[in-house]
């Protein structure tokens, strides 16, 4: 098997006298769109930020290529990993085209002087999240969901062998969600890389090649979602009843309702 693109071994965060992640590790491999789930608090957005050099370790390691994070400068972790933040605030108002060549900082790209590659970059970003209709618009003034496209193609046009997505479904209606999730699995499916944090189980299920599930800061499970989102896992990490039906059209994964007490 290939070396993976991202790696935490038997990574431990403490804050004050608090474990957030507790021996954690995952690995994370060229074209797999990873799923990283867990009920609030689990430590899903630290792993990822470790992952990243930006919440250091205080035991463990934290691998990109192979090589640990802390020895890559900040441009050589751009390179090699883009980051999409659970928050994404948008400081000023740009143009959607000046928003998405923000991507390529890490090149020397600059927004209205971009090179024929970074400008290459920047049109296939563009058209995978469908956003040439909005080219000039004011980034202010989209919806959710447009907004939540233009950051998605930001990370993409740095063209970065992996990226790690932090919610980037959340506050975002059903169709908007199941539209991001598409092209993450349409970018996976390229050869890139992925790691999510995600909520919705269902979502998982639907696009996810694999999912880690976390709980306290520990791996509960990891593989193919079908197979590691049991009714006895998710009602351990997230105390609900949720059981799998099937039909003609396939199966599906039904929440019921709070899990029985004693579990």
């Amino acid at each position: 098997m290939t070396a993976p693109l991202l790696s935490l071994q038997k990574a431990v965060v403490r804050k004050g006298q608090k474990e957030i992640l507790k021996g954690l590790s995952l690995d994370l491999y060229a074209g797999e769109l990873v799923g990283l789930l867990g009920p609030n608090g689990s430590g899903k957005t630290t792993a990822a930020r470790s992952l990243l050099g930006l919440t250091p370790l205080s035991s463990g390691s934290a691998l990109i290529g192979g090589d640990p994070v802390a020895s890559l400068s900040a441009t050589a972790r751009a390179r090699r990993v883009a980051y999409l933040p659970q928050s994404r605030p948008v400081a000023w108002p740009i143009a959607v085209h000046e928003a998405i060549a923000l991507g390529r900082f890490a090149y020397g790209g600059q927004t209205g002087r971009l090179s024929a590659l970074d400008q290459a970059a920047v049109d296939e970003a563009v058209a995978a999240c469908d956003l040439n209709h909005l080219l000039d618009r004011d980034i202010t003034t989209l919806s959710g969901g447009e907004a939540a496209r233009v950051h998605v193609a930001r990370a993409l046009a740095a063209k970065a062998p992996a990226l790690i997505a932090d919610e980037p479904t959340a506050a975002l209606d059903p169709l908007h969600q199941w539209t991001i999730m598409q092209v993450l699995a349409q970018q996976a499916a390229k050869g890139c890389g992925i790691l999510t944090v995600v909520h919705d189980v269902t979502l998982a299920v639907q696009f996810c090649t694999r999912v880690v599930v976390i709980k306290d800061g520990e791996c509960l499970a990891s593989g193919p979602p079908a197979e590691v989102l049991t009714p006895d896992l998710l009602a351990r990490a997230y105390g609900i009843d949720a059981r799998w039906t099937c039909d003609a059209d396939g199966s599906a994964l039904v929440v019921h309702g709070p899990a029985a007490q004693g579990l």
